[in-house]
């Protein structure tokens, strides 16, 4: 278990330097590691909530926060982050849809690491609507696969040019952590096991300690696009990992 706390560690300082919580490569790991499969979406939540959340006090402390922006993706996705994570997927089913999950999003992020840096003042108003459907299929997979969701809606705000990129990595935060609270409430329906959780402590711990040292790489080091390359790089192969577990 020191192996899997290290990389945990190492996840949630690479995760949290770009504002994501690191959900879906903890999933990942733990699918890797063979932990019981009935709790590590809650172990996987638990810890984006512990990382996002030192993200979303300090961009928010210093005003990056655009709540307009925000909003029409909470909207639709709040209720089906919980809907998702009600329901109950079959392992085989969960690891495939894990290992798309991953893949789309390592390619996402590969194709716009460069706008985390970007100072371009033309941005678009997107239809709220269009805003709220987005938010709602983001919703409804993370809540399924036990992700927070926001590996996706960067890149696609960075795609769509919805904002500048101190709001859309803020928004990305709050949507992680937000959507990670209403994916629990859905987990919590399920007949699980909660008193295991504790036996986890140690990856909680490695993720909060993490977390801390990747906020501050961001704010004060490395330029974010290369944090978010190299999180890209991460995710992708990640990806072929499972990959190669399933179909090799």
């Amino acid at each position: 278990m020191i192996i899997l706390s290290i990389l945990f560690f190492v996840t949630a300082i690479l995760y949290s330097s770009v504002g994501f919580g690191g959900g879906s490569t903890y999933l990942a790991l733990l699918l890797i590691w063979q932990i019981p499969y009935y709790i590590f979406p809650v172990i996987a939540l638990c810890c984006n909530i512990i990382v996002v959340s030192g993200n979303c006090f300090n961009y928010t402390k210093a005003g990056n926060l655009n709540f307009k922006l925000l909003l029409p993706y909470l909207i639709g996705s709040i209720p089906l982050s919980f809907i998702g994570g009600s329901l109950t997927v079959e392992k085989k089913v969960f690891e495939i849809l894990l290992f798309l999950v991953l893949t789309i999003a390592g390619f996402l992020l590969l194709l716009k690491f460069k706008s985390y840096d970007d100072e371009e003042e033309t941005y678009k108003n997107i239809p709220k609507f269009i805003s709220i459907v987005i938010g709602a299929i983001l919703g409804f997979v993370s809540g399924i696969v036990g992700i927070g969701g926001g590996i996706f809606l960067s890149p696609i705000l960075f795609l769509i040019k919805a904002g500048k990129p101190k709001h859309i990595v803020t928004t990305a935060s709050l949507f992680i952590l937000i959507n990670s609270i209403f994916g629990i409430s859905g987990q919590l329906t399920k007949s699980l096991i909660f008193v295991e959780i504790q036996n986890y402590w140690f990856l909680f711990l490695a993720v909060l300690i993490g977390g801390q040292i990747g906020n501050f790489l961001n704010l004060k080091i490395f330029p974010s696009r290369i944090l978010a390359l190299v999180t890209a790089v991460l995710v992708i192969f990640v990806a072929a990992r499972i990959g190669f577990k399933l179909f090799i």
